[in-house]
């Protein structure tokens, strides 16, 4: 896929990223709660594995799109695509607004660079 398209699935799976952020972020609370008070406001342990459940089932989601989940926490997505006749990843880390990094795709995350502004 080129730079386009993998802006186009990284704002379609946007719901999905979103539900990620917000379970695993409760779901770390309530086990810190449990573990350290014995209880949560958000929960016992029947909330947790509610909120491990749904976790795993948007982070299967994102991996059913055919974008590679290279981290949950925090989420670090690569798009397969090609640039300029090599074969690339568009990288996408949580907390950057957009795909603006690449990498060669046999270079992984310490070989990322920006994407140029005519670059697609």
């Amino acid at each position: 896929m080129d730079l386009a398209e993998a802006r186009e699935r990284l704002a379609a799976l946007r719901p999905h990223l979103d539900a990620i952020v917000a379970v695993r972020a409760d779901l770390i609370e309530l086990r810190v709660d449990l573990e350290t008070l014995g209880n949560s406001p958000l929960g016992g342990l029947a909330d947790a594995k509610a909120h491990e459940a749904r976790l795993y089932a948007e982070l299967e989601a994102v991996g059913a799109s055919g974008v590679e989940l290279k981290g949950w926490a925090p989420l670090l997505l690569d798009f397969p695509g090609e640039r300029d006749g090599v074969a690339v990843l568009w990288c996408w880390l949580e907390g950057e607004a957009d795909i603006t990094w690449y990498h060669r795709a046999d270079c992984g995350f310490a070989g990322r660079r920006p994407v140029d502004a005519d670059a697609g």
